[in-house]
């Protein structure tokens, strides 16, 4: 009890305290009274007591969408993807929201909850309570039109504040393209290619893209494609170069690449053609990507390079992988003064320059050394080897013909075969350019006796010069053979001849031209003069190699004791015992004081010459089938000479007459009265000019069966003599009137 009093005075001592801090902690209270106010402003309050409260301005629209995310991927022959809108309920209570047009709504939610939509005239709408903001998704599909070549789908387009599209393709670096809208990002990865782009809210926009998928994925076919390669082989000073034009024809499959083995020690330096996408070298392979894997054919140009230091190398031949079958062809072209030898094996087969592909005759800048074709077995692989020797070049002139011996046979159909012996100095000119008359072609071609091969190029016809394994030191021979169509002869007309152009000056040319019998000729022209109107010092009638070839006889000499000599000749005549002469005697000229010997062979009026003699004694030795052999030594003066003539007995080649000459008179056991011979040649000159020289009997006799022709050339007629000094690359051309006896 006396507790409980305690507290109650406790609390009596404590409530006094609280009472005195409330009352310092209110505001002061203004002391009851009355307030004056002037009496428009009590009106004023007194009406606006009066007027009911203002209601709230309602929103102007019900709601917004402020956003709309896109993200689809095609499929099959559909696009598939998300809509997300997200926007705000303006009014309170529940709202009707339109969300999409034009697409499939396979399924709606919202903050993970199914939303149930209602479609009003192909407007998917959902009812959304407000105020508040919300959050829509929709799974949707459009279908995807594919037509040749071209996939396309139209999306519509939300009316939002923005909106933005996220689109997965198929295949690498598709070019997908927007018509309304912007693309903002584009990538490649596995097989696909992803874009992002703007869209304009509330426009439809089209989305289309190349493709050469279908629907249904079909298996692809295997490829097989055919080659064609035709490849330019180029050597230079320092180099080897390739340019291959490769033809490609695809016959079955869709090829995307094409790879080529490079060839050991080669670098690639372009690999071009309209259809390659990309080109690299990984290994030793060249890999061409091309952009139309549908295309039936393609085209690439190939160039490569390779340094060099020998003499010799082998020529590759590219070959793409996996081919069902590869042919080509192959030109070899020398750059600078060079002689090269092409050795083929292994199915390449050679052939002429007129065959080649025009294309790759285009791509050549020098001389044409070969030409090859190829057709590659699986039992054979082509190879060439090739060798070259390489001279240097000169600021000179490389060549010079000293001489060139020209005979021509015309037949009654106006057919002319042609024979060019030129004596020729050359330091290191590979091939001699003869520009022929048209309608004319090379049949054959020597150089110092032997065959060599006339080649045709784009830019004319070419003689070699030089051939292998042939290093002149002094003049040589180098001789053609070429045939003109022409015109046949009639009973009466005029008739043209022309030598070709080449590209070597000339010191002399002596043209012959044997024309058959039964035609009476006269009225020459052209630029060779008749070889009569001319002095006998002037011409040397000395042939190739010293090898008489007649053009001055009958009107270079009054007699047979007189025959003008150049300083360093030695000539004269060979006659039998009735004063005939005697042709195809051979004589050999052997200087003793040296040992040096040289062989001629007498004309068909009997005469011989041979040139760069030198002073001292002289051994001569004649031989003639059906007659003695004849020996005689003289003392032979280079600087004055004289003829010296022989006349033969008849008999025995193994008997020997040896003689001595003096003054150059006709020596040995002969009966011939050289006064009647010269009464001969008096009477008769017109007769002597005409005659035939040794060169119509050899060129007769080399068409049976030694040239690759056949032609049917008089056996009888008349010679007519033409000279021409210094011919600078320019035809000669004689034209003449004729009827026939």
């Amino acid at each position: 009890m006396k507790k409980i009093l305690s507290i109650i005075v406790a609390w009596m001592l404590v409530l006094p305290c609280f009472a005195a801090a409330d009352e310092l902690a209110r505001p002061p209270v203004p002391a009851a009274g009355n307030v004056t106010l002037p009496l428009d402003e009590y009106n004023r309050l007194i009406e606006l007591a009066g007027k009911p409260a203002r209601k709230p301005d309602a929103p102007p629209v019900p709601y917004t969408m402020k956003r709309a995310d896109l993200n689809f991927r095609v499929a099959n022959e559909s696009v598939q993807g998300t809509v997300q809108l997200q926007g705000e309920i303006l009014h309170k209570g529940a709202t009707k929201i339109p969300l999409t047009t034009g697409m499939a709504i396979l399924d709606a939610r919202q903050e993970g909850k199914g939303l149930p939509l209602a479609l009003e005239n192909g407007t998917h709408t959902a009812v959304l309570v407000g105020p508040a903001d919300f959050a829509v998704t929709l799974d949707a599909g459009l279908p995807l039109s594919i037509e040749a070549g071209r996939a396309s789908f139209s999306l519509p387009v939300p009316s939002a504040g923005s909106v933005r599209l996220a689109l997965v393709v198929p295949g690498d670096h598709t070019n997908v393209r927007i018509s309304l809208g912007l693309i903002t990002s584009r990538s490649s990865e596995k097989g696909q290619t992803a874009i992002e782009a703007t869209l304009v809210p509330g426009q439809p926009t089209n989305i289309w893209w190349t493709t050469r998928e279908t629907a249904t994925p079909v298996v692809p076919k295997e490829v097989r494609f055919l080659s064609d390669v035709k490849t330019l082989v180029s050597v230079s000073e320092a180099d080897i170069r390739i340019a291959a034009l490769a033809d490609i024809t695809v016959v079955q499959g869709e090829p995307s690449q094409f790879q080529i083995e490079v060839p050991a020690g080669f670098q690639i330096t372009g690999a071009t053609g309209a259809s390659v996408e990309s080109s690299e070298v990984e290994s030793g392979v060249l890999t061409l990507k091309v952009t139309g894997p549908a295309q039936r054919s393609h085209e690439f140009l190939i160039s490569m390079e390779k340094s060099i230091s020998a003499t010799r190398a082998d020529a590759p031949f590219l070959s793409f992988k996996d081919a069902q079958r590869e042919t080509g062809e192959v030109l070899v072209e020398g750059a600078g003064t060079i002689e090269l030898t092409a050795t083929e094996s292994g199915g390449l087969k050679r052939i002429d320059f007129k065959e080649m592909n025009p294309s790759l005759r285009s791509l050549a800048h020098s001389p044409i050394e070969a030409a090859f074709r190829y057709h590659k077995q699986p039992n054979e692989k082509p190879a060439l080897a090739l060798e070259w020797t390489r001279f240097p070049d000169s600021s000179v002139i490389a060549a010079v013909a000293e001489r060139a011996v020209v005979t021509t046979l015309v037949t009654t159909e106006g057919r002319s075969l042609t024979e060019i012996r030129l004596t020729i100095k050359n330091q290191a000119q590979p091939f001699l350019k003869v520009a022929l008359p048209a309608g004319a072609s090379i049949l054959s071609a020597e150089v110092a006796g032997e065959k060599v091969k006339p080649v045709e190029g784009p830019d004319g016809n070419r003689v070699p010069l030089l051939r292998a394994g042939f290093r002149p030191v002094d003049s040589y021979t180098v001789s053609f053979v070429f045939m003109h169509s022409g015109a046949p002869f009639a009973k009466k007309g005029g008739s043209d001849l022309a030598l070709p152009k080449m590209d070597v000056p000339i010191n002399l040319l002596q043209w012959e031209v044997f024309l058959p019998e039964q035609y009476k000729v006269k009225d020459f022209a052209g630029d060779a003069l008749a070889a009569n109107l001319l002095p006998a010092a002037w011409l040397d009638v000395s042939g190739p190699e010293g090898a008489p070839n007649g053009m001055a006889r009958g009107y270079s000499v009054s007699n047979f004791e007189v025959l003008s000599l150049l300083p360093g000749q030695l000539g004269g005549i060979v006659v039998d015992p009735t004063g005939a002469m005697v042709p195809n005697a051979q004589l050999t000229v052997t200087q003793i004081d040296t040992g040096a010997q040289r062989t001629v062979v007498t004309d068909n009026s009997g005469r011989w010459i041979v040139s760069n003699l030198s002073t001292g004694r002289v051994k001569i030795a004649v031989n003639a089938f059906g007659f003695k052999q004849l020996v005689s030594q003289i003392d032979y003066n280079g600087g004055g000479p004289v003829p010296f003539n022989f006349a033969l007995s008849v008999g025995a080649a193994s008997e020997l007459v040896e003689v001595t000459a003096a003054n150059g008179r006709l020596s040995g056991y002969s009966t011939v009265d050289l006064e009647r011979l010269q009464r001969d040649v008096r009477k008769n000159p017109e007769k002597q000019q005409m005659a035939a020289s040794s060169n119509v009997t050899n060129l007769q006799q080399r068409i049976s069966g030694v040239l690759p022709v056949r032609v049917d050339v008089p056996r009888a007629g008349n010679s007519y003599n033409f000279v021409r000094p210094l011919v600078l690359d320019e035809e000669t051309k004689v034209s003449f009137t004729y009827k026939s006896k």
